[in-house]
């Protein structure tokens, strides 16, 4: 007698996949809209994609698994999207720019406490937890992978400022080499035009600044947080002044002291690892400089700062301040707009994984700092696309060294570069993020300064 086979019942676990997928469908349905109408594509743990119109689309959000939008966005904060991703939760492969500007716009396309509780009890049907959950965070935490910071000491002391800059740049020379240009400038560079690849860009940076300064032979120059050494390296070859170099990074100081001795500078030209508020012992400069180091200084120790700028430079002298600001806006906020963002809680991601205890101020603050510590305001260019335009190089060279930065520092500090100059770029590219060049005089006794009467010496 033959048995006829019997079918198996549905699987239980199949049906679960099946619904987390409809869920997720329709969370991503109720942000934004039908696939049709997203510029970007939607690639499930199952292998299915939801594809937008023919357009090419910005990117692929490739979410790994049935809970991956729970870890998203439950609680809807900064932090809880960001770190999905350190998970590997999700993955980005296309313009991870275009998704920072999506997530940045969730407040905004929430839009009142109502739709807010609704998408919390969707969020709520996904799994809580996955079996794969956690898999690239074991694997990098295993080899070292990075942690948030756990600085100690009061917030910008001596000690905790010391921990904060190594935290970040003591990632490793041969890391930021692989995507920073061949002098290792980190900081915005200076397009002529937007084609311009990122060495010519940052050697126009450099230039313009000793212009600016108005840098002449046998003077000095003091830089004030100078990274490795890319600035005074090239005022020494090019000016012909004796340049001083200031960082808290041991791994900086040793890599910009080992490139001065190449191209045979070190006669006058030196890097040293100490505070900006341990200059007490030198003698001051004809000239100072500091560039993409005042977004770490906070905001109330900028009076600190900008005071021990003006004592570092001799009368007559120049100081240009180069750094990040934050565009204030004097509109009235909301109240829904004003709770949203508390809880999103904004630059909660930077503050923990990139740049520890970092504060931006208005372009307006640092000039008034500047100008209670004494110094003249002569000069204010915003850089603002520029850096946008520096941002989306960085991302482009570090996403074409994937493999090796993985190899180098494992693929959770690969993932915190990539999104944070990501959303970098989005936030200078959208006017949310400001660069502010400022140049200041400490005029002599006579009143006299460094400069000429008009600027065309900086473009002749």
């Amino acid at each position: 007698m033959t048995q006829t086979p019997v079918q198996p019942a549905p699987s239980s676990l199949q049906s679960s996949v099946d619904s987390s997928i409809r869920t997720s469908q329709a969370i991503l349905h109720a942000l934004f809209g039908p696939p049709a109408q997203r510029a970007f594509a939607v690639r499930f743990w199952d292998g299915s994609v939801d594809l937008p119109a023919p357009e090419q689309p910005q990117f692929t959000l490739i979410l790994r698994r049935p809970g991956a939008l729970r870890r998203m966005l439950l609680p809807p904060s900064e932090l809880a999207i960001t770190e999905a991703y350190l998970r590997d939760d999700y993955d980005v492969e296309g313009s991870m720019e275009a998704l920072t500007n999506l997530a940045n716009g969730f407040v905004s396309r929430v839009g009142n406490a109502k739709t807010l509780a609704r998408l919390a009890w969707r969020l709520r049907q996904l799994p809580r937890h996955d079996a794969e959950e956690g898999t690239l965070r074991q694997k990098d935490t295993a080899r070292g992978g990075r942690a948030g910071f756990k600085g100690s000491g009061g917030e910008h002391s001596l000690q905790r400022d010391s921990a904060a800059v190594r935290y970040h740049y003591d990632t490793g020379n041969d890391f930021y080499a692989l995507w920073l240009d061949s002098s290792m400038v980190y900081s915005c560079a200076y397009f002529q035009r937007g084609t311009d690849d990122l060495d010519t860009a940052q050697r126009n940076k450099l230039e313009h600044i000793c212009r600016k300064l108005r840098l002449k032979p046998g003077e000095r120059l003091l830089d004030i947080g100078c990274g490795w050494g890319g600035l005074i390296r090239y005022a020494a070859e090019h000016y012909g002044v004796e340049a001083l170099g200031v960082t808290l990074s041991e791994a900086q100081a040793a890599l910009a002291s080992a490139r001065i001795a190449e191209a045979g500078l070190s006669e006058r030209c030196r890097v040293e690892v100490r505070d900006y508020r341990n200059l007490g012992d030198l003698s001051p400069f004809d000239k100072v400089v500091s560039v993409g180091m005042f977004e770490h200084v906070g905001g109330p120790k900028l009076p600190e700062y900008f005071a021990i700028a003006y004592r570092m430079t001799k009368p007559g002298g120049l100081f240009l301040n180069h750094g990040i600001a934050s565009p204030a806006s004097e509109a009235q906020v909301p109240r829904w707009n004003w709770f949203a963002e508390r809880l999103w809680k904004p630059g909660s991601f930077i503050n923990r994984y990139v740049f520890p205890d970092g504060e931006l101020v208005p372009p307006r603050e640092a000039i008034r700092q500047g100008e209670l510590a004494g110094f003249e305001t002569r000069d204010v260019e915003s850089l603002r696309e520029h850096y946008a335009l520096t941002l989306r190089q960085w991302v482009r060279r570090l996403e074409e060294h994937h493999e090796e930065a993985v190899k180098q520092v494992g693929e959770k500090t690969y993932r915190v570069w990539r999104l944070y100059m990501s959303g970098s770029a989005s936030g200078f590219t959208n006017g949310n993020l400001a660069l502010i060049q400022a140049l200041f005089s400490k005029p002599d006794a006579s009143g006299h300064t460094a400069l000429p009467l008009t600027r065309a010496d900086l473009y002749a």
